[in-house]
């Protein structure tokens, strides 16, 4: 049974940082993608930062290029999202998600996905 465990979320004011993490538990298994998505009331689920765990590449919307950085860690299964300059659009419910064999490219259609933890920048 595959479980995605968020922690970190909080509220923060706006210029601050927060960093989140994810735990990839239940079956030991090396996903090929983790991914940090993120959704606000009344929109659709985007994606933020994708990390590929074989060769480390990393993809970032245009909207946190250059303020978060997506990390994973090989030796634990974790994945963390590195937050900074915050702002108030980046207020939303924040999802780890990955897939075993896949992209993580689709927030709408992801393998596995965590329950969630809010981040709210004022």
């Amino acid at each position: 049974h595959v479980q995605l465990v968020e922690s970190g979320g909080g509220s923060v004011k706006a210029g601050g940082s927060l960093e989140l993490s994810c735990a990839n538990s239940g079956d030991g298994y090396i996903r090929n993608c983790m991914a940090w998505f993120r959704q606000v009331p009344g929109k659709e689920r985007e994606v933020v930062a994708i990390v590929y765990t074989g060769g480390g590449s990393t993809v970032y919307s245009d909207s946190v290029k250059g303020r978060f950085t997506i990390s994973y860690n090989n030796a634990d299964n974790t994945v963390h999202l590195r937050m900074t300059s915050l702002k108030s659009e980046d207020t939303a419910m924040y999802y780890c998600a990955a897939e075993d064999a896949g992209y993580c490219n689709n927030a709408g259609l992801v393998q596995y996905v965590g329950q969630g933890t809010q981040v709210t920048v004022s």
